[in-house]
């Protein structure tokens, strides 16, 4: 028995050294692709949606940084300003500014839209990168599912007022942050607001999915304006996005090692939203700066073009 804990011990101490000597590589590994690309975005309007933590606050100081005038639109104001001055502390010259935008209501969302075309002339680069992630079951004030009505349908209302100002302003790139949860996704048209059971975690994958058939549906009705969209797969980002989650929360804590950073995660959105070889590639989902498989799912243009008009009901819109 004595001999049996002895060597327990000498695995785990083992196992330890073992991590501790791989820990560089490891860390390399987990990290992804990095964008290398130096372009300058001087003159130039972005917006994020989310942008007051996690990848969408690094993405903001990436392109801040590279000369952008950068519009982070937050849910939580205070926390947006706070996001904005670390922003300008790294950057002093860094053009950004926060303005208060709820996805989680049309209203809002409609709002938000309305002073930003009273007083933008121009967008070049809108980022839809906020989200909500394996949260209890709860609606929006519109009464849709949270997941799939913040994921998807805030993003698809937002970019519905949008659209005619990046037409005006192309070259423009829309970029649209999913996940690899997409695969395990499923569009329930019979029960898309998961009324007749929950479970947060495909709700999730639902949404997540919807970005990947939004961008499809997209490219193709943006075919030959200059207005290009696609999606992106950050990887698993250590972020606030797992809050609502405790086994998620205690696995990013314990296999740190393994997980992103936030900045680790924001690269492959910055590479969208920059890269010069990616000026006219429309319609496609990257991940670590490349592009990345899509689940057969995510391929269907029926089912894109079916999402497109369900959504433009629910939202009370046309957009043709």
């Amino acid at each position: 028995r004595r001999t049996m804990l002895l060597l327990i011990t000498a695995g785990f101490g083992l196992l330890t050294l073992l991590l501790l000597l791989l820990a560089p590589h490891i860390r390399k590994y987990a990290a992804g692709g990095v964008c290398s690309s130096t372009a300058r975005l001087d003159g130039k309007t972005v917006l994020i949606t989310g942008a007051n933590t996690g990848i969408g606050k690094e993405t903001a100081r990436d392109l801040a940084i590279r000369g952008a005038r950068v519009i982070m639109a937050c849910r939580d104001v205070e926390k947006g300003e706070e996001a904005a001055a670390s922003i300008r502390t790294a950057c002093p010259k860094a053009e950004v500014e926060v303005r208060e935008l709820d996805l989680a209501d049309t209203c809002s969302i409609r709002a938000f839209a309305q002073k930003f075309l009273r007083e933008v002339n121009h967008l070049h680069i809108l980022i839809n990168n906020a989200g909500v992630m394996m949260c209890p079951y709860t609606k929006t004030v519109d009464g849709f599912e949270m997941h799939i009505g913040v994921n998807h349908l805030g993003h698809f209302l937002l970019t519905s007022l949008l659209i005619g100002l990046l037409k005006r302003s192309a070259p423009a790139r829309i970029i649209v942050v999913s996940s690899l949860g997409h695969n395990f996704g499923w569009v329930r048209f019979h029960d898309l607001h998961s009324q007749g059971s929950y479970n947060s975690g495909l709700a999730y994958c639902q949404s997540k999915l919807a970005n990947v058939l939004f961008v499809r549906e997209l490219a193709r009705r943006l075919k030959d304006t200059n207005v290009t969209v696609n999606s992106v797969h950050p990887g698993t980002v250590n972020s606030d996005l797992t809050r609502h989650s405790t086994l998620m929360t205690i696995f990013m804590t314990v296999f740190s090692m393994f997980v992103k950073t936030p900045r680790e995660g924001a690269q492959t959105s910055i590479y969208c939203a920059v890269a010069e070889e990616l000026h006219s590639v429309s319609g496609k989902h990257f991940s670590d700066c490349a592009p990345a498989f899509v689940a057969p799912q995510g391929r269907s243009a029926e089912t894109a073009r079916r999402l497109w008009d369900v959504s433009c009901e629910l939202l009370g819109i046309e957009w043709d």
